[in-house]
């Protein structure tokens, strides 16, 4: 099973997701992906990927984190000892999402959600410092990123499986020719 964790203001409704979606269910594996709507508040969403990961997948998960959803990834793959995927991951969202506290909408609909000052405080606690077995990861990183630099997750992720990719965007507009290797380290059919 796969758990696909979607980033800040995002939904399972991204271009990604769709990808990751597409992709599984080409190869006849459709049912192997779990993709929640994270809550704005990070403790939540963590409890709710605890939940999903011990509902569907207690023995058998990977996860695939973008952006906002890297940094979940992390704290989850290193609780859990399970593989992740970490797409333009935030490595320290606590300095990004300060200017976001307040009332703001999402990407894929109008509907309006409240980031609260609160959340700033969750994210601290869920930050790893030090990832370990860094053969649990595997890093892709736009150099083009315009939201995140793409340094600081190459040097977060020291010693991980790394692919850094020379331009594009922090939404990686060319995911589609990085999905098969995305899944195949999910499941552990990598090169």
């Amino acid at each position: 099973m796969i758990l696909y964790l979607h980033g800040f203001r995002s939904s399972p409704k991204s271009f990604k997701a769709r990808v990751v979606q597409k992709a599984l269910a080409d190869a006849g594996r459709a049912n192997e992906l779990i993709c929640p709507q994270l809550p704005a508040s990070p403790k939540e969403a963590i409890a709710l990927s605890l939940l999903l990961a011990e509902r569907y997948a207690p023995d058998n998960l990977s996860i695939i984190g973008s952006s906002l959803g890297g940094f979940y990834a992390t704290y989850l793959a290193e609780r859990l000892d399970v593989p992740a995927v970490l797409i333009n991951p935030s490595v320290n969202p606590l300095k990004n999402l300060e200017h976001h506290v307040g009332v703001t909408t999402a990407w894929h609909s109008d509907e309006p959600f409240e980031f609260l000052r609160e959340y700033i405080d969750e994210l601290a606690a869920l930050r790893v410092e030090n990832i370990t077995r860094p053969e649990r990861y595997y890093l892709v990183a736009a150099t083009g990123d315009e939201v995140l630099d793409y340094r600081d997750m190459v040097a977060h992720y020291a010693g991980a499986k790394q692919h850094v990719i020379e331009g594009s965007d922090h939404a990686i507009s060319e995911f589609p020719q990085y999905v098969d290797e995305v899944l195949a380290f999910c499941t552990g059919t990598a090169q």
